[in-house]
């Protein structure tokens, strides 16, 4: 009798939904799929076009009542989901709060559930009075819950910003960007606006702008000796300035490269104050005279990140003077990278750990020598007030981790190429973590990359760089790696480092992870696709699974093809990774349409940390390759793991 009484409720609830709709009769496709989305169950159109097709009996391009309530089933009646919702339904046709209760405890690992969370979850979700009324969830509102925010994959808690945002900057990975102002290639290609104005809107927290002297004392914006479009120094900064702070209210770093002459340099230090005003920061904080200060304490700020003369006090000194005219000129060293080709082997920790103690007891000069190399010298000519400008993120050329050891000073960042920056890390990367673990450390790509391709950020995240920055205009792996890493801790841009990337006390070395740490045993099982986005006549769906992180942990599996089923494929394969260290691995779920001439065909995929992601039932939503969002396109999977 029950039973019989929620069928009614039911068909009732659905009847008046949709009664309207069909005053004149029948329904076309176009209208069929509105009314899909007035039920509150998002469809691609090409797979409602398909279905609609199945049902229209009569082949006139129009259905009834009937028909489209078996479309309607046919696309919102889940078969994986209608199983789970059958596991926990004493009845098959609803859930009570106890049975909700126990579907949350078992399957979806929620702490601390009762029946009055339980209670929450039916009055939000369930669309059929009668059945909410009486404390219950029909299958019509379980479907809602479990397509819903609160069944995504990735973790309620890491949407906001719930890291320990007070240590100094060097502690955090902060969302860097190469050559912000180019969408294109590095040689020919556009300088856009858009550049920056995307790449903030993504949470960079780190913006690259060449400057160069341009006409009526006006300084640009372009990629120097190319073709590239010029952009006016002016323009960029109202735009940063305009965008600054709406993905996170964390510190922006302006990363200068400088070619301006002393004149053009006084008008780009006009147009930062002007521009910026109070936004600006101008002076050393008062609690931070000798060291760096926290996200936390610089919120809302934009730092220049320049050459700068002189020290932090005698910029103190100066403010509120007149420093129009004022050129400062010095002798500035650099070296050839001697430091990577006095190693030829890879240099133990031990080893390593007694040359700092020799530093210790023999005078530095006479160390210096035989390990930086050539030494070379230029001119470097800094408008003082340009120069003043630049606080805690004075842009300083990297000689070689022993002389950062001994001279570096806390506000001195370095640079440092990828190809140059690769060969270190496997040369001395105990030195390498030692340095980041002081210095905010720049890596950029190198120069051979005219078509703006990006290299493997994770190489360089591992051994704990804190600005990895990367060509954000040019989709692919890296930039999905970025993006999936940076979702973490509200998206603010900034991320702290794993304590044995901060803690000087702690051995870390990324190539060899075995007995370190705590690993944790990963469980996922890719159940479902959700109408996937492709040709639907030549579907051959598989889904990978790819962990990335440190060297033990990079392994990927996939699933068998599914053929001809775009819209509800099922794999049901479980795959078990064994994670060293969790805390710096990604997971990427990619879809693909399986070719056997030009290769796979990318479908979508979807990048997160491992420790983000939530257990039980979860949907993994898709985005396409230039990171737009693929909805309604997911995979719905089951996610298990457990901390050795």
């Amino acid at each position: 009798m029950e039973t019989r009484h929620h069928e009614y409720a039911e068909a009732k609830w659905f009847l008046s939904k949709i009664q309207d709709e069909f005053r004149g009769g029948k329904i076309g496709v176009e209208n069929a799929h509105k009314l899909l989305e007035k039920l509150d169950v998002p469809c691609r159109f090409d797979h409602v076009k398909r279905i609609f097709k199945e049902n229209d009996r009569l082949k006139q391009g129009r259905i009834t009542i009937e028909e489209f309530r078996a479309l309607y089933r046919r696309i919102a009646y889940r078969e994986e989901i209608t199983e789970i919702f059958n596991t926990y339904s004493e009845n098959r046709k609803t859930l009570s709060e106890e049975n909700l209760t126990e579907f949350l405890t078992q399957e979806q690992y929620e702490l601390d559930i009762n029946d009055s969370l339980s209670s929450k979850i039916i009055q939000k979700y369930e669309p059929i009075d009668e059945v909410k009324n009486e404390g219950k969830m029909s299958f019509e509102g379980f479907s809602r819950y479990m397509s819903s925010p609160e069944c995504l994959i990735f973790k309620e808690e890491c949407k906001t910003v719930y890291q320990d945002m007070d240590q100094p900057l060097n502690d955090y990975f902060i969302s860097s960007s190469h050559n912000t102002y180019l969408i294109s290639d590095q040689l020919v290609g556009p300088s856009d606006i858009w550049g920056y104005v995307s790449a903030l809107v993504k949470g960079c927290r780190c913006l690259e702008i060449d400057c160069w002297d341009g006409s009526q004392n006006e300084p640009v914006v372009y990629h120097g000796y190319t073709l590239t479009s010029k952009l006016l120094f002016k323009t960029v900064i109202q735009a940063i300035h305009k965008y600054a702070f709406m993905a996170s209210e964390y510190p922006v770093v302006l990363s200068l490269e400088n070619h301006c002459s002393p004149g053009q340099q006084e008008m780009m230090a006009d147009i930062l104050e002007s521009t910026f005003g109070d936004f600006l920061l101008s002076d050393m904080l008062d609690d931070f005279p000798d060291k760096l200060p926290s996200p936390e304490a610089l919120k809302f700020k934009i730092l220049v990140k320049n050459k700068k003369i002189g020290t932090l006090l005698e910029t103190r000194e100066r403010k509120g003077t007149d420093k129009e005219g004022l050129v400062l000129e010095k002798e500035e060293d650099s070296y050839e990278d001697g430091d990577v080709e006095a190693l030829k082997e890879p240099e133990s920790r031990d080893s390593f750990l007694l040359r700092v103690e020799q530093e210790k007891e023999t005078e530095p000069s006479k160390l210096i020598v035989g390990v930086v190399g050539k030494k070379k010298s230029r001119k470097l000519k800094l408008a003082l007030a340009l120069s003043d400008l630049v606080i805690y993120t004075k842009a300083e050329k990297f000689r070689s981790f022993q002389y950062s050891r001994l001279y570096q000073q806390f506000n001195e960042n370095n640079s440092i190429g990828e190809y140059r920056a690769r060969k270190l890390s496997k040369l001395r990367v105990h030195e390498f973590i030692f340095h980041t673990r002081a210095f905010i450390t720049r890596i950029y790509p190198k120069v051979t990359r005219a078509d703006s391709s990006n290299f493997d950020p994770q190489e360089f995240w591992n051994i704990g760089c804190q600005m990895v920055a990367l060509n954000f205009q040019t989709p692919g792996v890296p930039m999905d790696l970025q993006n999936g890493k940076f979702l973490d801790n509200g998206g603010s841009g900034y991320l702290l480092k794993p304590d044995f990337l901060r803690d000087t006390t702690l051995s870390f070395n990324p190539s060899d992870t075995n007995g370190d740490g705590h690993p944790i045993t990963l469980t996922l099982r890719v159940i479902s696709g959700i109408q996937l986005p492709v040709n639907l006549s030549s579907s051959n769906i598989l889904v990978i699974v790819e962990v990335y992180g440190v060297p033990n942990d990079h392994v990927k599996q996939q699933t068998r093809v599914v053929k001809h089923n775009t819209f509800s494929p099922r794999w049901n394969e479980t795959f078990t990774f064994i994670i060293q260290v969790p805390e710096l691995a990604l997971v990427r779920f990619v879809v693909e349409n399986q070719g056997f001439l030009a290769g796979n065909e990318f479908l979508g995929q979807y990048t997160l940390p491992v420790l983000c992601m939530n257990k039980g039932y979860r949907h993994v939503p898709l985005y396409s390759k230039a990171g737009a969002k693929l909805e309604p396109s997911s995979l719905f999977v089951y996610v298990w793991y457990i901390r050795d």
